[in-house]
């Protein structure tokens, strides 16, 4: 069992596929306490690393992202971890990534979230310059493994992520987001860190295949599930402030279509089961 972690500890929860053994802690250059929920064809649990470092490897013959970082809250759970981050098996920390995490949530006690900046293709500078206090709007432009969090405050107020959402479920987008509205939505508070404690590793995406109906059906459906009441504006600013990026293969209008009609389906699949 990894020792009981205080804010002086960080836990890494890692998801991933297929993997054979636990060099992935050296490739991403993860130096402390790590959980790996490595999704196969078989079952096992593995415990390994070193006298410093805690490597705990669960594999499991399931798919789904969200469905995979459940099952590493429940194992950091398990091992008594405090702080933790999530992470993608494509993103390279810095090499004082703990001291950073750990020393920005002695500096905020107040805070249930830290968001960090990982630099990546799309975005090389951080979403703000300096450190502030995010609400629904601001968490939009986040994307998972910049999110570190006590999991107590997670686990006091039964937050989780949603399977229906992110890659490998029917909706393969928008699970962060959800995410970060139910924290927000049940009192927790977030704090943006303009520090950067990773790079990407170039990496062909799993999931976006590019702005066809389906990219357009998901992201509706996540937008409703964030918010019924706005999810409308939540299409409409999505369809105008993006349009440069499809505007060659889908117009604004039908991209707001898809994304309408995404809403319904999700809309009508939970209201099946909810009368079941």
């Amino acid at each position: 069992m990894i020792p009981n972690n205080t804010e002086n500890k960080l836990t890494v929860l890692l998801s991933a596929m297929n993997l054979k053994g636990d060099n992935i802690a050296h490739e991403l250059n993860i130096s402390g306490d790590l959980i790996i929920i490595n999704q196969s064809d078989h079952t096992d649990d593995h415990m390994g690393g070193s006298d410093t470092q805690k490597i705990r490897m669960i594999t499991v013959p399931e798919r789904g992202l969200s469905k995979s970082r459940n099952r590493a809250l429940k194992a950091a759970e398990e091992e008594g971890a405090e702080i933790c981050i999530f992470c993608d098996n494509d993103v390279r920390y810095v090499h004082d990534y703990q001291e950073k995490i750990l020393d920005a949530f002695k500096r905020h006690p107040e805070s249930d979230l830290l968001v960090f900046f990982i630099e990546r293709p799309e975005r090389y500078r951080p979403v703000f310059d300096k450190e502030r206090q995010m609400g629904r709007l601001s968490t939009m432009k986040i994307f998972s493994p910049e999110v570190a969090f006590r999991l107590s405050s997670l686990r006091k107020k039964e937050i989780c992520l949603d399977e229906f959402f992110g890659a490998g479920a029917k909706y393969a987008m928008g699970e962060e987001n959800i995410f970060l509205w139910d924290c927000l939505k049940k009192g927790l508070k977030i704090t943006y860190i303009p520090e950067r404690i990773a790079g990407l590793i170039p990496n062909e995406s799993t999931w976006f295949k590019g702005y066809d109906r389906i990219f357009f059906r998901n992201r509706g459906a996540g937008y409703y599930r964030m918010s019924s009441i706005l999810w409308p504006i939540l299409c409409i600013q999505f369809a105008v402030r993006k349009r440069k990026l499809f505007c060659g293969q889908v117009s604004v209008m039908q991209a707001i279509r898809w994304m309408f009609r995404g809403k319904r389906e999700y809309a009508e699949e939970q209201n099946l089961s909810n009368r079941r």
